[in-house]
């Protein structure tokens, strides 16, 4: 059994091989988060994985999960280019929490998505930090939308 380092260099290298064979100029680095571990991409060629909203991006994420299941350990692997998901990510915490405030002032449940179970996580992870505030994703594929209300009060026992 390899070790979390033994992992992130195992990714590493996967990564370096997959852009080399794209014809990519990018230097793969990683971070170590305390949920994940990022693998940062940055170079001249790194737009060409950002064209279109990121869908070469986001194919790269899809062929590391694929390669590189989570083996239970419960550390994600997240493939960013140039700080394009981590801008992205922001965003979302930001628009996930102007929704919370909406939900919380109107009384009324907020709706969010389609969004693909990435950014799902992103944004149930920020409506984690308002205790009076839940979310639900629902849908069906592999987008679906989250609801974001307020959490009911404990109703009283008799």
């Amino acid at each position: 059994m390899s070790g979390p380092s033994d992992l992130t260099q195992d990714v590493v290298d996967f990564v370096s091989d997959v852009v080399d064979a794209m014809g990519l100029d990018l230097e793969v680095t990683t971070e170590t988060m305390a949920d994940h571990v990022r693998i940062n991409l940055d170079g001249p060629d790194g737009e060409v994985l950002l064209r279109r909203k990121g869908e070469a991006l986001d194919a790269l994420q899809h062929v590391v999960n694929s390669a590189f299941r989570d083996d239970g350990e419960g550390q994600r692997l997240v493939v960013d280019c140039m700080g394009f998901r981590k801008a992205k990510d922001r965003e979302l915490q930001q628009m996930a929490a102007f929704l919370v405030e909406r939900a919380r002032a109107t009384g009324l449940p907020q709706e969010m998505g389609p969004l693909n179970s990435y950014a799902r996580r992103i944004v149930h992870l920020e409506v984690g930090t308002h205790p009076d505030m839940t979310s639900e994703s629902q849908g069906d594929g592999a987008l679906k939308s989250v609801i974001i209300a307020r959490r009911e009060p404990p109703r009283e026992r008799r």
